[in-house]
């Protein structure tokens, strides 16, 4: 019996034949909607049992770890499409027209979709929780050292062209880390606050700035420095909110005294519709000026709790 078998697959021909992956599609992850239950059942029951325990006053970073999962998941996978993308550029470079040639381009172009298609759904998870985390604690979620990325849809289909594939990979990184829009840049120190009225409505008069430039320039996108505390901390919550996009531009901590007048003239080489000001350091009122110098319209918000100089000005007897 076992000779038998031999004889017959010896005489098959396989030289074709290969085992590989099999191709993903959109069946093969969660839905949105089962993500969205499971992870919202998941953080309920979660922050429910470190309600009234010591660990409450850690749980904001649980909260954090626990969206950083999916953000470290989404960038190994990115990293392998990468990789991948790597490998088909390079095929094409050798392209001979032979069949098994033709062949490991298919099989590496559908890894890279195979990828692709893992890293968007753990970016969709990723951001699931992040508004989950929004809502528990009023704050942006933002990683420590890393972009947040989000490629959207499903860029890839079942079948498709090594060179075709590689163009649309480069236009998805490019739309990620490039969001279309109009530039509005947001400073803001650390303020201090006599009371939790004044916290308040200091904070208020953010967010009502903010809708006020957004319905001047509905498709905005928030420039700012990317602070976890004080004023930055308060836009990017207003962002996330209002499903605005943001690029931040963090201190260059080599450039020492140098670093925040290189982060203004980073932003302002965005060429931003308005420069939104709240109270901060020197290196704040360096940028309203050189805002001033090249024109761009200043929303200027440094008075009394965030309102503007001018309104002071004229309360005054």
């Amino acid at each position: 019996m076992h000779s038998q078998i031999h004889d017959q697959l010896a005489g098959l021909d396989l030289s074709s034949f290969s085992i590989g992956p099999a191709p993903v599609g959109a069946a093969d992850f969660p839905t949105t909607e089962q993500a969205s239950q499971t992870l919202e059942a998941i953080w309920s029951d979660l922050f429910a049992m470190f309600s009234g325990t010591a660990l409450e006053a850690d749980a904001e970073d649980i909260g954090w770890a626990f969206v950083n999962l999916f953000h470290r998941s989404a960038q190994r996978k990115s990293s392998a499409l990468d990789r991948a993308s790597d490998e088909v550029r390079a095929l094409l470079a050798s392209a001979d027209g032979s069949e098994v040639h033709t062949s490991d381009l298919e099989d590496q172009v559908e890894r890279a979709q195979c990828a692709e298609a893992s890293m968007l759904a753990m970016e969709e998870m990723r951001e699931i929780a992040a508004c989950l985390y929004l809502n528990e604690f009023g704050s942006s979620w933002k990683p420590v050292s890393s972009s947040r990325f989000n490629h959207g849809a499903m860029l890839t289909s079942a079948l498709v062209e090594g060179r075709e594939f590689l163009r649309a990979r480069a236009a998805s990184k490019r739309r990620a880390a490039m969001p279309e829009g109009t530039p509005v840049v947001f400073a803001g120190g650390r303020p201090k606050f006599a009371s939790d009225h004044d916290a308040k409505a200091f904070a208020t008069n953010v967010w009502a700035t903010l809708d006020k430039v957004r319905d001047r320039v509905p498709d905005m996108v928030l420039v700012h420095g990317g602070d976890t505390k004080g004023c930055d901390r308060l836009a990017a919550s207003w962002a996330e909110r209002r499903d605005i996009a943001q690029v931040t531009f963090s201190l260059d901590r080599r450039m020492g005294a140098r670093a925040g007048f290189q982060r203004n003239e980073r932003m302002l080489s965005l060429d931003p519709r308005y420069v939104v000001a709240f109270p901060g350091n020197g290196v704040l009122e360096r940028l309203v000026i050189e805002a001033k110098a090249r024109r761009i319209t200043v929303v200027d918000r440094r008075g009394l709790l965030g309102t503007s100089p001018r309104a002071v000005q004229q309360i005054q007897p």
